[in-house]
């Protein structure tokens, strides 16, 4: 089982970025029955919580993401998303998906830039 992160760039702050994740060698009830999560990770910090999205799509947020980044999921094909607006540099970063419980090996992550 590994998830795969795609996605990210650079951009300038105010701008948007999309990160997606595969959840690979799962399968979809099991999936399913997982609360899904991004996380970031900078250098020298611990990895920080970000949005989580149940099957049903039940969200929940970091307060500093709130109301700029949504997450979604895609449970057919065991992916979430992350859609990111009015990106700031604070929220430059490595981007990585796993079950909310961190189960999963974790994967290469989508490395976000934002410049100012």
């Amino acid at each position: 089982v590994q998830p795969v992160e795609s996605g990210g760039g650079l951009v300038q702050a105010g701008g948007s970025l999309r990160v997606s994740c595969k959840v690979s060698g799962v399968i979809t009830s099991v999936f399913n029955s997982q609360i899904m999560a991004w996380y970031r990770q900078v250098p020298g910090k611990q990895r920080e919580f970000i949005a989580s999205a149940t099957r049903l799509s039940s969200t929940n947020y970091a307060d500093s993401v709130k109301g700029r980044f949504t997450i979604s999921r895609d449970n057919a094909n065991k992916k979430i998303h992350l859609q990111m607006n009015d990106l700031k540099p604070e929220d430059t970063g490595v981007y990585y998906c796993n079950y909310e419980t961190q189960e999963l090996p974790w994967g290469r992550g989508a490395q976000v830039t934002v410049s100012s």
